[in-house]
């Protein structure tokens, strides 16, 4: 039996599981890769990615180490958790089984996706689903934001402060008759196009266009950058009898990262902490990997 299972890889995983190992902690991460969505990021032509400040330097560091400690890590997904006398049980995709006495879920959290011709050529490549980790790049640029709830107002809220455009593409009413919705219809900067459902992502080496509909109406719809804010879904669906999760599926987690469940900790896009940033996940995944050794100290 192992220490701790860290399940997921991305940045909170890795930072969790190079903790866990200067603690001397006997630890097994279980993950499909080494990064996570740090794997994926945003490309346009206009921007050098030298110029652009992120949290990819110190995950690639974490991923290497992890990489070559090779014993505390092994490629698979774990599909269920379940209790078992003494700790918890991982049950993987590949059909084995690790026990551990404690437990960190690393998971993520999936951008839902448009599901259109041109989607896949395209992703990262002037289309991106996350404005809040990309808005300072689009200074004075044309941009479209793709939904119609909480996310999209958000986004589009932050590109207003700083784009010299943002069109609002909502598929529906959604929130827009939210205090926040018709505040943001009162942008100057910003025009909302309700209604309309994105049928395709055009372009070359990256995004152009998109082909747009509503009532049999075709148009095509031009910018510098897309941004698909349709809403995140956690991956948590492995502990979801274990823990307390909240409507939008997010694991609770308290200032050090416990659950509801003794023993099992969580960090990163899988929680109900704020926000989706990997700086903010390399935090939450240390504070998670150190509460899970306060927890196996008292074990």
């Amino acid at each position: 039996m192992y220490d701790l299972t860290i399940l997921g890889g991305g940045p909170a995983g890795l930072t969790a599981t190079v903790y866990a190992l200067r603690k001397r902690l006997d630890v097994l991460l279980i993950t499909r890769d080494l990064g996570g969505k740090t794997n994926y990021r945003l490309q346009v032509p206009f921007v050098e990615h030298h110029l652009v400040i992120t949290g990819e330097e110190v995950v690639s560091r974490f991923a290497n180490e992890v990489e070559y400690l090779d014993f505390s890590r092994t490629f698979d997904k774990a599909e269920r958790v379940e209790r078992r006398e003494g700790g918890y049980r991982v049950h993987t995709q590949s059909g084995k089984t690790y026990d551990s006495r404690a437990l960190i879920v690393c998971t993520g959290a999936l951008g839902r996706l448009l599901n259109v011709p041109g989607e896949k050529e395209f992703m990262m490549r002037g289309l991106c689903y996350s404005a809040i980790s990309y808005a300072p790049l689009f200074v004075d640029r044309e941009v479209v934001v793709i939904g119609d709830r909480g996310l999209a107002l958000r986004s589009t809220a932050e590109l207003a402060r700083i784009a010299k455009r943002v069109t609002l593409l909502a598929p529906t009413h959604g929130d827009l008759g939210s205090a926040f919705g018709k505040r943001i219809a009162a942008e100057k900067v910003v025009e909302i196009l309700e209604g309309y459902a994105v049928d395709q992502v055009i372009g070359d080496g990256y995004a152009r266009a998109l082909a747009i509909s509503r009532d049999g109406e075709r148009r095509e719809l031009r910018a510098d950058a897309f941004f698909v804010e349709l809403g995140l879904s956690p991956q948590s669906e492995m502990v979801a009898g274990l823990v307390e999760r909240d409507p939008l599926q997010r694991i609770h987690v308290d200032c050090q990262n416990a659950t509801s469940a003794p023993g099992v900790f969580a960090a990163g896009d899988v929680t109900d902490v704020f926000a989706e940033q990997v700086l903010i996940a390399v935090g939450e995944g240390a504070k998670a990997a150190l509460a899970a050794q306060e927890y196996l100290l008292t074990f």
